[in-house]
């Protein structure tokens, strides 16, 4: 059985580019106005909850202050990373990952649960994903991706006009770029983690491009030389 379905393994390289383009061009905005706010509105640092540092340019995308083509960028880059969310739950949900690998159970997050998987963390979904795993990845894709896309829906001006009950949800334009802001970070964050834990077995950076070895069947086992042959 193959570790990894193709479809996982073209999502998550395109995924992976999409992230890193939106990330350092959301930098670049982010220079910008570096103050977050909450509610409808905001543009007085004094009133702002956050003060963002200057991000430099060699972690943006354009490395210059050009707002302009940043935004190009970011909006070139939310196309695959929204259309790819949509198509790699729906690959999950066809092809059962989602119920075989990311359900939860109750126990799983007990702190027994946790400790136990952080100890005996060996890397890689090829023995199972371990409740940390399960609880990690399952808020990634269940949580943070999409509040990405619905927080970037929502503060986009050609989207307002056609949804305008999207930013009540998030309780206005500012608490939604404050919550987009917040998200990016997580997913950075989780974005870091996984590739340290990736570069720490090369195997699976490998099984993420091959789709991983399949499992060995089963051999028969050996005849009894003990036993006359039967003719």
């Amino acid at each position: 059985m193959i570790r990894h379905a193709l479809s996982t393994r073209l999502w998550h390289w395109i995924n992976a580019a999409a992230i890193i383009v939106l990330f350092m061009s959301g930098l670049t905005i982010s220079n910008a106005h570096r103050y977050l706010y909450w509610g409808d509105y905001g543009f007085d640092p004094k009133d702002a909850w956050l003060a963002v540092i200057k991000f430099p340019t060699w972690a943006t995308i354009p490395q210059h202050y050009n707002l302009a083509v940043a935004r190009d960028w970011h909006i070139l880059a939310a196309w695959p990373f929204a259309i790819g969310l949509l198509f790699i739950w729906a690959a999950m949900l066809a092809n059962g990952h989602f119920r075989r690998n990311l359900v939860t159970k109750p126990a799983d997050w007990t702190p027994g649960a946790v400790l136990a998987s952080v100890k005996s963390h060996s890397g890689g979904a090829a023995q199972g994903y371990n409740p940390v795993q399960k609880i990690l990845y399952g808020g990634v894709f269940g949580v943070l991706l999409p509040l990405m896309v619905f927080t970037g829906l929502a503060i986009s001006p050609g989207f307002q006009a056609a949804a305008p009950w999207l930013l009540e949800v998030l309780g206005g334009r500012q608490s939604a770029r404050s919550l987009h802001f917040i998200a990016s970070w997580a997913i950075f964050g989780f974005f870091v983690v996984h590739i340290l834990l990736a570069l720490a077995n090369w195997r699976l950076i490998l099984a993420m491009i091959t789709g991983g070895g399949r499992k060995a069947e089963p051999s028969a086992p050996a005849p009894d030389k003990g036993e006359p042959a039967h003719g």
